[in-house]
């Protein structure tokens, strides 16, 4: 009897992807724990993010805020290692962080902070890091997963972990490669789409929105029947800003999107009381008291607008505002996975347990953080899944040992 599964270097657990997921659940794994990542620097995403300060949770996360074939899948890691139990870590490590909108938290020095956390915590639990390293040629024994390494020999393990994210910025490294672990596996995927993106348009569109680029206004974005009320920001490709990224992660091809510009103000009020005591004023000049002038511009232009408010009748008025609240446009597509923030779809959850993230399949390989089909709103939700995934499946392996 053979016995060259033991001449190999065994690890309990072996983790692909140092990013947010992937060193939570090193932190949690207990026992001879290795993770590896191609890149030069563990948590680039967290590195990056929120302008280099780290949206690293946000105080109002609850299962609503994701987007999965089973908006149930997440409810049980995401209630047993809440964004309360995030805010408690980063407390403990002493990262100062404050609140800006709609509960988003950001550290007040640098999303560096947090990636030094997560060291720190993989430290304490003994992992192993080791970066610049790819792993291929991955096999299922008896004993578990055997895998080589480059550099750095095959070596053998009990619990494999795939935490690779998904397609999104591949300047980063980003390549689907979780994506062929779970098929090699016999793991069924979801589509996959770019999230979190811009939206494009077509030149007969661009031809009037490319001298607006700089400018942002607050508006209300339908698509798909969900709708986000926050910033638009007009750039010379097409469309962005929050309640743009937001609205992309429901948008299909050929689906039109609904702008209602400055949600929350009465347009046509505002107007017909300027007009009562200052009728000589114009139209644009009017409008511009509550958008950007050059933005004010375009609409007025474009709805064939011109002259005082003076004349301009009540109905002239209300079909004019009208058309501000229910601005239709036609996307031709996205930015796609260059400058998508997340990657929606992935590995199908029915495939995996919600308790533990493991496959039903193969009950030591685990799943966690973007490569699964659970896409968290912008705003601090997709960090605290890879928090909550990466903890549940770094419980459920120090459970087993």
């Amino acid at each position: 009897m053979q016995h060259w599964w033991r001449n190999l270097t065994r690890f309990d657990t072996i983790i692909i992807g140092a990013g947010a997921a992937g060193m939570m659940c090193a932190a949690h794994a207990g026992g001879r724990v290795l993770v590896i990542d191609h890149a030069r620097a563990p948590g680039e995403k967290i590195r990056i993010s929120g302008g280099g300060r780290c949206n690293f949770t946000n105080l109002g996360t609850g299962p609503e805020n994701f987007l999965s074939g089973n908006p149930h899948f997440a409810k049980s890691a995401l209630s047993r290692y809440s964004q309360w139990d995030f805010i408690e870590l980063v407390n403990r490590h002493n990262i100062p962080w404050h609140e800006k909108t709609l509960g988003q938290l950001f550290c007040d020095r640098s999303a560096k902070d947090i990636v030094a956390m997560l060291l720190s915590e993989m430290d304490q639990a003994g992992a192993e890091l080791r970066l610049e390293t790819s792993a291929s040629d991955i096999r299922k024994t008896a004993q578990g997963f055997t895998l080589s390494l480059g550099p750095g020999g095959r070596v053998a393990c009990q619990n494999l972990v795939i935490a690779c994210g998904g397609k999104s910025i591949p300047k980063m490294g980003a390549s689907g490669f979780g994506y062929q672990i779970a098929r090699q596996f016999g793991l069924e995927l979801t589509e996959t789409r770019p999230a979190l993106v811009p939206f494009t348009f077509g030149e007969d569109v661009m031809e009037g929105l490319k001298p607006l680029a700089g400018v942002a206004v607050d508006c209300a974005v339908g698509c798909g029947g969900a709708t986000f009320e926050e910033a638009v920001l007009f750039t010379h490709r097409g469309l962005s800003g929050p309640a743009i990224l937001q609205a992309s992660s429901y948008w299909r091809e050929k689906q039109p999107i609904t702008l209602s510009l400055l949600p929350g103000t009465d347009l046509l009020a505002a107007l017909k009381e300027r007009r009562q005591f200052q009728g000589r004023v114009s139209v644009v000049n009017a409008l511009a008291e509550h958008l950007p002038k050059r933005l004010a511009a375009y609409l007025c232009t474009r709805a064939g607008m011109s002259g005082p408010l003076a004349d301009m009748n009540d109905r002239k008025l209300a079909l004019f505002t009208d058309t501000l609240k229910n601005w239709t446009l036609h996307p031709t597509g996205t930015e796609g996975f260059r400058t998508a923030e997340v990657t929606l779809g992935g590995v199908d959850t029915a495939g995996l347990s919600s308790k533990t993230m493991a496959s039903n399949i193969h009950p030591h390989l685990y799943f966690i953080g973007e490569v699964v089909d659970v896409t968290g709103w912008l705003g601090g939700y997709n960090f605290q899944w890879a928090w909550s995934s990466g903890w549940a499946a770094g419980r459920a392996i120090a459970a087993t040992r």
